[in-house]
Formats: C-alpha cells, sequence, structure tokens
C-alpha cells in the first residue's frame, strides 16, 4: 500500500490559512513554464521522464550525505527485483546488454534497431514482461539475429537455447503474474516467488499451517522468501537474508545502510536503520514489524526512505514482497496540505459512510507528509507510484498508526509533461469541463492521492479473527479499491473547504470527472487488443467506475455520449455520484472487514476485468492518433560526492544522464547477483 508523517497541531484557522496559501502555490506551480527538458526517451509504449530535485541545496551536508548512502543501498537492490520478476531475467539482461553495446554491424539494420527497442522494453519491464499488463514482451527481430549475436558473444549451447525460447516461445514463462479466475495461480505464474513444479493449493496449505488465527499480533507470513519443493515432495522457505537467497545483494545494501547511519538526523532515525540491518542479517519477521513500528512513529526526521520487501502486487497471491525502494525528504511547506488531513484523521473516520462497526474507534498515529523523491529503485523504478502508505501488516497500522507519502515533484513531472498533448480536446466533453479540470486538476488529483494514502488505506478495521488474506488474489484490487473510494468520497465533502484544502466547492468534479474518464475509457489505451484487465490498480479504477455507471443507470448519474462517432463521458449528477462512491466504499470495506471472498471475487470479475472490444478499438485508435504513450517512468537523477579525504562536504546532483545510459550503468556497476 503507500505510507505518511505525523504532523504539526496547527489550528484549523492556521491550518486553512496554510492549506489555502499553498494551494495558490500549487496552481503557480502548475502553470509555470520551465525550460527543464523532462523527457529522457521514448519507445514502444513508454515515455521516459526525468524529474527534478527541488531544494536538495537546501539540505544541511549531513543529509546529503545520508541521502546519498541510502540512494546507494537503494541501487544496490536492483538485481533482487530482476530475479525476483523471472528466474531467466539476469541471464537474459546480460547477453541482451553484451550484445547491445558490442554490436559491430549498422545499428540502422531494422533488426539492430527492434532489438534496441527490445532491450529499452526489458530494462523498464525490470525483466522481459510488460510492468502492467504481466504479458511478455514480443521481440520484431529475427530468431536469426539473436541466435547469430548470441554465437558472436561466446554464448554456451544449452544458454544459448534457452535465451532464444524464452524470447521467441510465446508460451513459455508467458505472463509474470496471472490473475485469471478458476486457474491455479502458481502454476500459471512465471515470477521467481515459488520454485517449480509447486501448486496454489501447496502454497495455500504450507501457509495456513503456520498461521495462528488468534495471534492479534501476526507476522506477515511469506514476504522475504521463495518457497520451493524438494526431490522429497517438502515444501520450504528460503528466506532473503544474508546467508540466505540474494545475500550478495543484500551485503551491500547493509554495507551503505551501515555508511548511512553515520549521517542519521536523530537517535530514532539510527534505530530505524539499525532494525533494518538487523533484519537483513536475520530474515526475522518479527524484527521486521519492529523495524515497521519504529520506522511509522518517527515523524521528526526530514529525510526518510523505504528499503526491502514491501508491496505484494507481483506475488499472485498478494504474500511475497518485491524489492523496493525510495529516497527522499519532506516538502515542508506542502506538507501542510497533509499535514491538515492527518490532523483530522478522527473526523474523516467517524462520519465514514461504512458500517460503524468497521470503523476504528480510535485512529492512532495517521501521520503524512508531501515529499521530494530523490531516488526510486527496484519495483518503485523506473515506473512508480505517486504516493504510499505503510506498513501493511493491519495490527500495526491499528495500534501504531502508519505513514503516508505524495510524491509531489513526481506527479509535477507528470502534469509538466502533459502540457499541451491534447488529450482533453479529444476526450474531455464540453469546454467548462476542460476549463474546470484546467483549473482544479492539479490540486484535487494531489488532494485524491492525499486522502487515498494519508487516510483511505488507514481507514477502517478487520474483524476479530478475520485473515488478512483472507480475499487472496483480488486483495489487492480490492484494498486500492477501498482508499480510491474513501479519497473520492470526501473529495466532495464540504469539511476540505472548511479546513481550507480547497476554495471552491465545485473544484471536486475536476477529479470526479478525471475519474470516471479513466476508469471507464481511456486507461484501455494500456490493454492489448483481446485482452482483459489484470493489473490491480486498473481493475480497481474500473471497478469503481463501472460499478457506479450500472448503479447509476435510472437516474442517468453518469452517461456515455456518442458524437460524431466518438464516445465521451457525461456526468449528468455529481451529488449523486459521490453518493454511488459511499455505497460501494460501504460494501468494499464491509468485504474487507468480514473477509467476504466470495463477495469480493464476485465484484471484481463482474465490473474490474472484462473489456468491451468496441469501446477498446475506439480509444485505442483516438490515443493513436495524439501520440501520446499509455505509459511512463523515468530516470533517476546522479548524485556525486564532494570528498575531503574520507568526508564528505557536498553531495551534487545532476539531471542529463540518458535512459540506455543509466541503464547500462546501473547494470556495470550495482550487479551483486551473478
Amino acid at each position: 500500500m503507500h505510507n505518511s508523517d505525523e504532523m504539526n497541531h496547527l489550528s484549523i484557522l492556521a491550518a486553512a490559512t496554510a492549506a489555502a496559501s499553498l494551494w495558490a502555490c500549487s496552481q503557480q506551480q502548475q502553470t509555470a513554464e520551465s525550460d527543464f527538458d523532462y523527457t529522457a526517451d521514448r519507445f514502444a509504449d513508454i515515455e521516459v521522464l526525468r524529474y527534478q530535485v527541488p531544494d536538495f541545496d537546501s539540505l544541511t551536508v549531513n543529509q546529503k550525505a545520508l541521502v546519498y548512502y541510502l540512494t546507494e543501498a537503494a541501487l544496490w537492490g536492483r538485481d533482487i527485483m530482476w530475479d525476483q520478476n523471472c528466474a531467466v531475467n539476469l541471464p537474459l539482461r546480460r547477453a541482451l546488454e553484451k550484445i547491445y553495446t558490442s554490436y559491430p554491424g549498422d545499428k540502422n539494420d531494422p533488426d539492430f534497431k527492434a532489438f534496441s527497442k527490445y532491450m529499452k522494453q526489458v530494462w523498464f519491464g525490470n525483466g522481459i514482461h510488460h510492468h502492467y499488463s504481466m504479458d511478455k514482451f514480443v521481440p520484431e527481430f529475427s530468431q536469426a539475429f539473436l541466435e547469430a549475436e548470441l554465437d558472436r558473444i561466446g554464448t554456451d549451447a544449452d544458454t544459448k537455447a534457452e535465451l532464444v525460447r524464452v524470447v521467441f516461445d510465446p508460451e513459455y514463462l508467458a505472463k509474470r503474474v496471472n490473475q485469471e479466475d478458476n486457474a491455479d495461480l502458481i502454476a500459471t505464474s512465471a515470477c521467481n516467488l515459488y520454485g517449480p513444479g509447486l501448486t496454489q493449493a501447496e502454497v495455500e496449505a504450507y501457509y495456513a499451517a503456520l498461521k495462528d488465527t488468534t495471534d492479534l499480533t501476526p507476522v506477515s507470513y511469506g514476504l522475504n522468501s521463495r518457497l520451493v519443493k524438494g526431490a522429497d515432495g517438502k515444501v520450504s522457505e528460503q528466506v532473503y537474508k544474508i546467508g540466505g537467497l540474494y545475500s550478495p545483494a543484500i551485503e551491500k545494501i547493509v554495507e551503505n545502510l551501515d555508511k548511512a547511519k553515520a549521517y542519521a538526523e536523530n537517535d530514532a532515525q539510527r534505530h530505524i536503520i539499525e532494525k533494518l540491518v538487523e533484519f537483513y542479517t536475520t530474515g526475522d519477521l518479527k524484527t521486521f514489524d519492529d523495524y515497521s513500528i519504529a520506522w511509522a512513529e518517527d515523524t521528526a526526521s526530514q529525510v526518510d526512505f523505504i528499503n526491502g520487501f514491501i508491496e505484494s502486487y507481483g506475488d499472485p497471491l498478494g504474500m511475497t514482497g518485491s524489492w523496493e525502494s525510495i529516497v527522499n525528504f519532506k516538502n515542508i511547506p506542502a506538507s501542510r496540505r497533509t499535514e491538515t488531513l492527518s490532523a483530522n484523521a478522527q473526523w474523516f473516520e467517524d462520519h465514514s459512510p461504512v458500517d460503524p462497526s468497521f470503523r476504528k474507534d480510535k485512529v492512532k498515529g495517521v501521520s503524512a507528509k508531501v515529499i521530494t523523491a530523490a531516488i526510486l529503485a527496484g519495483d518503485s523504478y523506473p515506473a512508480t507510484p505517486i504516493g504510499i502508505n505503510l506498513p501493511n501488516a493491519n495490527w500495526i497500522r491499528a495500534a501504531h498508526g502508519s505513514k503516508s507519502v505524495t510524491l509531489e515533484n513526481i506527479t509535477q513531472a507528470y502534469d509538466a509533461a502533459n502540457h499541451g498533448n491534447g488529450f482533453d480536446e479529444e476526450f474531455v466533453i464540453d469546454e467548462p469541463t476542460r476549463q474546470l479540470m484546467a483549473d482544479y486538476l492539479f490540486i484535487t488529483d494531489n488532494l485524491h492521492t492525499d486522502l487515498h494514502e494519508c487516510l483511505g488505506h488507514g481507514s477502517g478495521r478487520l474483524l476479530p479473527g478475520v485473515d488478512p488474506d483472507a480475499l487472496k488474489a483480488y486483495g489487492s484490487t480490492l484494498e486500492e479499491a477501498r482508499a480510491d473510494l474513501f479519497a473520492l468520497y470526501y473529495l466532495a465533502d464540504p469539511k476540505l473547504l472548511e479546513i481550507g484544502l480547497l476554495d471552491n466547492p465545485d473544484a471536486y468534479k475536476a477529479e470526479y470527472y478525471k475519474y470516471i474518464l479513466n476508469g471507464m475509457m481511456t486507461q484501455l489505451n494500456r490493454i492489448e487488443p483481446g485482452k482483459n484487465v489484470e493489473e490491480a490498480h486498473m481493475r480497481n479504477r474500473k471497478l469503481i467506475a463501472e460499478w457506479a455507471y450500472e448503479h447509476g443507470k435510472d437516474a442517468n448519474v453518469i452517461e456515455l455520449v456518442k458524437r460524431d462517432g466518438k464516445t465521451f463521458v457525461k456526468i449528468n449528477d455529481y451529488e449523486a455520484l459521490r453518493g454511488l462512491f459511499g455505497q460501494l466504499l460501504a460494501e468494499v470495506q464491509r468485504i474487507r472487514s468480514t473477509g467476504d471472498f466470495e463477495a469480493g471475487r464476485q465484484l471484481v470479475e463482474q465490473y474490474a476485468v472484462k473489456v468491451d472490444p468496441e469501446l477498446h478499438k475506439e480509444v485505442r485508435e483516438r490515443y493513436e492518433a495524439l501520440d501520446i504513450a499509455p505509459y511512463r517512468g523515468f530516470v533517476n537523477p546522479v548524485y556525486t560526492p564532494v570528498m575531503d579525504g574520507d568526508s564528505i562536504v557536498d553531495v551534487k546532483v545532476s539531471y542529463g544522464e540518458d535512459y540506455d545510459a543509466q541503464m547500462l550503468r546501473y547494470s556495470r556497476d550495482y550487479s551483486a547477483l551473478k
């Protein structure tokens, strides 16, 4: 899920004044012109952007050194993520990069140009599968070209045969994460989180035997391990730790965490780093919980980071965490917005439209901040979230709270890259709606992220005895839907005007329109013809939009209008739409709180999966005419320490590195796994 930070307890008046000022600053930032070159590369269905790190120079030398070593720790985890995604990823990447960098022929040759495109796709996907669709990339170069190049670089016969099969056999390791209903999700997924020969039933039985349903503080079983089956048929875990699986990479991560510790801002932050090192050393999930609690409770540090096995979207059963890291520091002026939300967390919980038995009686430790991302790594690179709320363990969130962050320099990069691309003119129904979005979408989009991360994920509670994994493969989609619905419902609440986060009672309509348009139509551009929706966040958005459309039909709340052969979304009753969001939030929270797997399955399968082929074709054709890439990601800035002997006296940040140069440098300088 996602993460946040403790607030200053401003008075409501002060909060309103500060937030209104922040809103004005956001509007100025939105329209400000910049000569910064945001675009780093464009290929296939992907645009790679750059992002800036505002105010890095305002950090102290110690804070800069802390950021530097935390970024080094982040970059050393890259190969872990690649290997988790699929067992063939690392050997294939090494072979492809050797071909790419040593190719002696004409680089305008069609085969080499197609090979270069494939190389860039593999880099972006952290392996051979698309980061969203989970389908394997399809090569446009010939098999003969690859075979000849593998021979040229000296590949042995067995490796050559395996790599050629990986690239050209469409049925082999076809889907990284399969979510098809009624399939064996383990046997049909190509991810490397489970060893060969395991079935879904065996995995579920293994973890069911470990769980104690009476334990009120359960560890996150399977979070940091690969499940395997031995020759004797016995199932066991290979733990990610020093001396265990991925040890060489983890040793490098720990080495740089130890260096970072010397520059910690305070004792609490130093303790957090020590606990993380202990977790990496022992692999003990109880230690990870201790680390997570300490991290959630640290609200004083300006520099912050996540580092480890965290989000489980890459696991078909939603248990094992993909390795990721984000290093960041607090955007103090912008954080007044999230601090205001956090200060009112109990009010939002108490007024939620869900059944009172599913609400928290007392909201604890909800803290939130707007951050400036300094580095993205692992599962957060090159594609990255725009908000995070952690820890994921429900009992920690209930007892100790959570931290939420909004990555505003990332959203600003997206916004700057969107200007003038023709999307609004093509897809938004009329000029008044376009103007409303021009005036308010930047701030309401950020507020939606704030509400989703700061309060949505932290809201509600599981009833006693409910297994946190009860929703199985549908858990991620339903959790994202729950947080999105919470945010959508409250984005239209007069409370946001009362506390100064919006200045216009109609501002929320900009986000409502964008959300329904995206959920029903424009995100379909990311789906290949003939495919269903698979990725959890896309399923979540489709579920909400389609459910609201279906349940608002009698009152014509949402309408699909045809003009000159093109489909447009028209929202006829925004107030009624808010009511629908509240109804669906109540049902999704009930499903989550009670662990009602069958109701959750039916909701997702009915509204979130199937695609209308005619609408799909239309959306893709309209997008193609605009030449807008449906997916975006980032290259990172480069941090260079300025040394005086063994001491860092400054750290310089630069932005000019190209996409391929960065990927090749990371492979050269940060590859610990062989």
